[in-house]
């Protein structure tokens, strides 16, 4: 019983510990770097709202087909 409770203690400890470790792996991106994130998280919305807007737009006149838009 007292192997199962020790078990699920270090549970936490572990976690802890592997979370401060990971942190300090870590590093800040530099200026270059950030602006490179940015870019492709920007063409990354540019081009899912574009899929969006293409697939609204061919949406709405076959929902008027089928509905019988009035």
């Amino acid at each position: 019983m007292s192997d199962q409770f020790k078990e699920i203690a270090d549970i936490p400890k572990d976690f802890i510990k592997e979370g401060t470790q990971f942190m300090h792996r870590c590093t800040k991106p530099d200026k270059r770097e950030f602006l490179k994130i940015c870019q492709a998280v920007g063409m990354g919305f540019l081009i899912m709202g574009g899929i969006g807007y293409f697939i609204k737009l061919i949406h709405i006149p076959i929902n008027n087909i089928l509905v019988g838009g009035a």
